[in-house]
């Protein structure tokens, strides 16, 4: 169940959502059809009655039970934070950098496919928006823009590239993103098949004909949305790294084992994900994740988190569990599809305030005083401060 799945009760013209395990209430009016969007769960009611409905789904579908795409919000609201106080917070800063890349904000794009089922200028409003914010963005490798065209607009982005059969395809891909200026390449790793996404299956999903998988040649994704991509391994990651000199990110690493096999062949960065949901039903949340893999690089490496963050608060929780970083993917999906520019721009701004007030109200006046002695735990969560 997802927080737009409502069961009407109570008084008139108000819902609430019954979720499980838990009871997540979250109010809002049914007779608000222009609603003022103060969060991004607003944004999330506004984009649905955006959208097309097949396209709401693609965006917002995991694969078979959806059960990990729950859970990556489930486990968020089940830790508690422990406030410090009686610091000094009169000004907080958050700026930072990410590969070397200063940033305003932890917060980055996450590479989301075809935002032109969004918007028709897509991924270009997105990149515009990330570079008003002061920010990263992660193109995809399907976007409905070519990397060129991102990139032009973007300034500064990483460029994700899934492992295909035919060597010779995802070469030429990294060899565009150097040659246009991506500062990093992210492979993603948990895709060896696509998930089983039974929205997608149910609606016949297909791109309209006006989104184009726009970085390949027709004759490379004959008749798919999504074409298929090839198994990697640890010899891809190798082979990768010989080809470029970029830095390289691993997104979809879940288990410490994983993380250090990454160390060992000289990953720049790994990305805590489980695709929001849509691979492998049954996985852990990342934010479950994500404490596990952290101590295993231990800052031998960047650690970067995807999966679920709805709120400021979401943010100093994968902070305080290591991450350097967050990706935001859907949300930014949600504000584009809403308001173009000043939609995501938007989304980015309320994250930026909520997260700042976080830290002040937990006491950190700066990035560096973010750590685990802020995350307590309940007995149904095994996260401990002292883990």
């Amino acid at each position: 169940m997802s927080h737009l799945d409502w069961m009407i009760c109570g008084c008139p013209g108000m819902i609430y959502s019954l979720e499980v395990p838990y009871v997540y209430m979250y109010v809002i009016s049914l007779k608000e059809a222009n609603l003022d969007p103060i969060n991004l769960f607003d944004y999330e009611v506004l984009a649905k009655k955006s959208l097309e409905p097949a396209s709401w789904d693609y965006y917002e579908g995991g694969s078979d039970d959806e059960i990990t795409l729950r859970a990556n919000r489930i486990s968020f609201d089940r830790i508690r934070l422990r406030p410090h106080v009686l610091r000094d917070v009169s000004a907080i800063d958050v700026n930072m950098t990410v590969q070397g890349i200063s940033v305003r904000m932890p917060i980055l794009v996450a590479p989301t496919a075809y935002q032109g089922l969004a918007h028709p200028e897509g991924e270009c409003i997105t990149a515009q928006a990330t570079r008003n914010a002061g920010t990263l963005m992660i193109a995809s490798t399907f976007a409905s823009r070519s990397l060129e065209e991102i990139i032009d607009v973007a300034s500064q982005a990483w460029m994700q590239v899934y492992f295909y059969r035919d060597l010779d395809i995802t070469e030429s891909l990294v060899r565009r993103a150097e040659k246009a200026g991506y500062r990093a390449i992210v492979l993603t790793v948990d895709t060896p098949y696509l998930g089983r996404r039974e929205r997608d299956i149910r609606n016949h999903f297909k791109l309209p004909p006006s989104v184009r998988v726009a970085n390949f040649a027709d004759k490379d994704v004959p008749g798919k949305y999504i074409p298929s991509p090839g198994v990697v391994t640890w010899e891809t990651v190798r082979w990768l790294r010989s080809i470029t000199s970029l830095p390289i990110l691993l997104k979809g690493i879940v288990t410490a084992e994983d993380a250090l096999v990454a160390l060992e062949y000289g990953i720049n960065g790994i990305i805590v994900s489980n695709h929001g949901g849509r691979q492998l039903d049954g996985t852990v949340a990342s934010i479950d994740a994500l404490p596990e893999v952290s101590r295993a690089v231990a800052g031998q490496c960047e650690v970067y988190f995807d999966g679920g963050i709805r709120r400021g608060t979401d943010i100093l929780k994968a902070l305080a569990l290591g991450a350097h970083a967050v990706l935001l993917g859907r949300p930014i999906l949600w504000g584009l599809a809403v308001n173009g520019l000043e939609g995501v721009q938007h989304v980015l701004e309320l994250l930026y305030n909520e997260f700042t007030l976080a830290m002040a109200l937990a006491g950190c006046p700066t990035l560096r005083d973010i750590d685990r002695s802020l995350i307590a735990f309940d007995m149904n969560n095994n996260i401990s401060q002292k883990d």
